[in-house]
């Protein structure tokens, strides 16, 4: 399994490889750098007009000869964005320490004053020097805020205003079947905003992939055949509504038209976040949890109940701290009922650390309530997590 990031450089051949690319990255013609200033003005996004000759050779078309996917796409289009990034690498990789990775991949806008969604293995790191560009070509300076390894998603931040921010949609809505849209910057940014299309091909699966800090299992994946390439990571899955409905990650590159998003209701607490307090420290409960259908493998008995079966727990963490204990099936946290994995995540990256939250579990047959507060993941913020405690 490997993520749908570009590398167009020499390194040996892992799971997860560094982002590297030639010293002349082919960036395009049209492209102004723009330094961030969050003390002065922010940059004004705005379109930039075709010459009017090229104007004059366009076809004029009916809206209504224009198919579903064309309108979705022109829709979103302009908050689709292509990422540079440039690092300096530390030991791994087979590399040697100091030498510089440069590479690319894809992200998408949420907010009018800059806050940019990508993956966390697309934004390397909150040291990694960020350029985004954007849709008129233009290329801002960004930051990265925030990374989780385990989810794989990043918040980048430019200093802008009146950006185009994408809609999102509903990924618990979609059914096997659904139209989905990939767009992103696939190959390089000789080819940003390609735009695929597919179906939803499966949904809730688990792939495991490896990383730098170990093997991750990513849950709850949005599995589609829209061609997913080098480069599109961080990028869009769109439904025919031009919404956006998973965050582009992996795919399997033994076989063709298997790739996966990550849903973007995965996402969205995060975003929300952001947008009312301008940042966000990753909550931590300390658990390892299967939903029931993986739970079923390892029990091997029927008349399982819908839940997150703990199969592992921090003996220092918050819900270890409760009372909580390997065993139990976690069906409620706050006022969210939970089945899986995703679901806990979403419930527990929907408060702050410090808050305190009621946890309902059944053990033995019995219901049971604990409280627990919750903790500042200090492993994720530092980006030293190997597995998928949460």
């Amino acid at each position: 399994m490997r993520p749908a990031c570009l590398n167009l450089g020499k390194a040996r051949q892992f799971t997860v490889i560094p982002i590297i690319v030639m010293t002349a990255m082919i960036f395009l013609s049209s492209c102004n750098t723009f330094p961030p200033s969050e003390s002065g003005d922010p940059y004004p996004y705005g379109e930039t007009p075709f010459p009017q000759h090229i104007q004059q050779s366009m076809p004029v078309r009916d809206p209504a000869q224009t198919g579903a996917i064309a309108r979705a796409v022109q829709k979103i289009s302009p908050s689709v964005v292509g990422i540079s990034t440039t690092h300096v690498q530390g030991e791994g990789y087979g590399l040697e320490p100091g030498t510089v990775i440069e590479g690319v991949g894809s992200g998408f806008i949420v907010s009018r004053d800059g806050y940019v969604i990508t993956n966390d293995h697309v934004a390397v790191s909150t040291e990694a020097e960020i350029k985004v560009i954007m849709h008129n070509g233009d290329e801002l300076e960004g930051r990265v805020l925030w990374t989780d390894p385990t989810l794989d998603l990043a918040v980048i931040k430019v200093h802008a205003s009146d950006l185009p921010a994408a809609e999102l949609g509903d990924s618990s809505q979609l059914i096997v079947g659904d139209p989905a849209i990939a767009i992103g910057t696939p190959l390089g940014l000789q080819f940003q905003h390609t735009t695929t299309a597919g179906i939803i091909s499966a949904l809730d699966r688990t792939v495991e992939v490896g990383t730098e800090r170990g093997q991750n299992f990513m849950e709850d994946l949005i599995q589609t055949d829209a061609s997913i390439n080098p480069g599109n990571s961080g990028g869009p899955l769109i439904d025919v509504n031009g919404q956006i409905i998973g965050i582009n990650t992996v795919k399997v590159v033994s076989a063709e038209g298997i790739g996966f998003a990550i849903p973007i209701n995965a996402a969205k607490p995060i975003i929300q976040h952001f947008l009312e307090d301008g940042e966000f420290t990753t909550p931590y409960i300390g658990v390892v949890g299967y939903d029931k259908a993986i739970a079923h493998y390892y029990k091997q008995t029927d008349g399982l109940v819908d839940g997150v079966y703990v199969v592992n727990i921090d003996p220092r963490g918050p819900a270890y701290k409760s009372g909580i204990r390997v065993d139990d099936i976690i069906t409620r946290l706050g006022d969210k009922l939970v089945t899986k994995m995703l679901e806990l995540r979403i419930a527990v990256y929907s408060h702050h650390v410090g808050d305190t939250v009621d946890v309902v579990v059944m053990r033995d047959g019995r219901e049971m309530e604990f409280t627990m507060t919750l903790e500042e993941s200090t492993v994720l913020n530092t980006r030293q997590n190997n597995g998928h405690m949460r």
